[in-house]
């Protein structure tokens, strides 16, 4: 089967959000007949509502930096599904990606036919299985595995992890997981296992002593940010650099843009500091991180900056950044959402700190209508547009070179416009 084949047959499987089945029967049969390619490597497990993905980015970076040969999943992808699957810092080949896809779906069929499965795995399962398997082949030693949603019934929680990784648990996905940040925060703790090392995120008062009950159950101590002080903190546009103290003093250089991306490089120190790596290899290997689409300068004159905030705390994250660093700009906010995302609270964080607004829609049958947008938030300069090609043909026509432009509010809104703007 070709890439292309492989890609429509996972994309037939349905919304890897909505047509989620958590629940972990399905994978423990899949990698059983698999040979458990699961068990070939060690793995750090980060689970979380926001940072998760820049938390396991650093980490992944840092430990190649160190010499190990690095494995990272993650999720969703910005343009090409081969983006969720590096090896050694690098997507899979279009090849490999093919080749791992028809080793899964053979064995899936070979389940569904014998009885042992009801239904093909999800998309995320089929994908979390492919992700084991080209581990193996590709000899990782160590993978960083992102959690797709919640933490306990996730495809990915099949692994016994070296260490397991709480970013900071904030309102989402709460029709799967649960209302309240109480139940959010049990969800996520799943990934804590006996015999494995932890790390929290400086997390909101509420959720703290659910983790802390979760992890005393299995008999782990976990290592808490919030014990951590950050000081000589610097922040600029590109980045920021700061020391972590606590029991021993670590230097941090942050690559990633945002006051937020402090928090995840304090908790991803602390992640490489329990994995056993120098207070050098830390600073270095941080310092390497990229992580595509969030707060990403993609041109210039005017500046252009992808921001793929889908939910109220990425987008406090976003204003924040925007108060801070242009203030003085123009600001043009091109902004998308899907229809499960809390649209009108993100629109009421963002649209008043953009001059101009355009709201459109990516190409996603789950996309809010920009009209539909328009009726929900005001805004003095609001317009809608079809599609992206139409917002950024506003932006060609109107904007200045001294003008600020942010395309944010949808991942997916993010991957067309980097596709259009960096190639993928």
């Amino acid at each position: 089967m070709s890439y292309d084949e492989s890609v429509r047959f996972l994309y037939s499987l349905g919304n890897e959000v909505k047509a989620a089945r958590l629940g972990l029967e399905r994978m423990t049969a899949l990698l059983e007949a698999l040979g458990g390619p699961h068990t070939a490597c060690e793995y750090v497990h980060v689970a979380g509502t926001n940072g998760k993905g820049s938390v396991a980015a650093m980490i992944e970076a840092a430990l190649r930096t160190a010499g190990r040969r690095t494995g990272l999943y993650t999720s969703p992808h910005l343009v090409e599904p081969t983006e969720r699957i590096r090896v050694a810092g690098v997507p899979v080949t279009r090849e490999k990606f093919s080749a791992a896809f028809e080793t899964v779906h053979a064995a899936a069929e070979r389940l569904m036919a014998s009885g042992a499965l009801e239904a093909h795995p999800t998309y995320f399962e089929t994908l979390t299985a492919m992700a084991f398997v080209i581990f193996q082949e590709e000899g990782v030693e160590l993978a960083v595995l992102e959690v797709g949603l919640g933490g306990r019934l996730d495809a990915t929680n099949v692994i016994m992890p070296q260490l397991a990784v709480i970013t900071p648990i904030d309102f989402d996905h709460e029709a799967l997981l649960g209302k309240g940040l109480e139940a959010i925060a049990m969800e996520k703790a799943g990934i804590l296992k006996r015999g494995a090392g932890a790390v929290f995120a400086v997390q909101r008062p509420e959720v703290v002593p659910v983790l802390e009950a979760a992890a005393q159950a299995v008999g782990v101590t976990p290592v808490q940010a919030a014990s951590w002080r950050v000081e000589e903190l610097a922040l600029y546009p590109g980045g920021s650099c700061f020391r972590a103290v606590g029991p021993k003093t670590l230097a941090v250089d942050c690559p990633l843009p945002g006051a937020h991306q402090v928090s995840n490089a304090l908790t991803a120190a602390l992640a490489l500091d329990a994995l056993g790596l120098s207070a050098e290899a830390i600073r270095s290997g941080i310092r390497q991180a990229r992580w595509p689409g969030r707060l990403e300068r993609v041109r210039e004159n005017p500046d252009v900056i992808l921001d793929g905030a889908h939910n109220p705390a990425g987008a406090r994250a976003l204003a924040a950044y925007i108060n801070r660093f242009f203030d003085d700009r123009r600001v043009w906010l091109v902004y998308a959402a899907m229809r499960d995302k809390a649209v009108e609270e993100m629109a009421a964080i963002l649209f008043p700190l953009a001059d101009e607004v355009i709201v459109t829609a990516p190409k996603q049958a789950r996309a809010v209508r920009p009209e539909s947008i328009a009726e929900l938030a005001h805004h003095p300069r609001l317009r809608t547009a079809a599609a992206l090609d139409d917002a950024l043909a506003v932006i060609e026509r109107e904007a200045a070179p001294e003008d600020a432009v942010f395309i944010s509010g949808s991942l997916f809104l993010v991957g067309e416009a980097r596709a259009k703007m960096v190639g993928g």
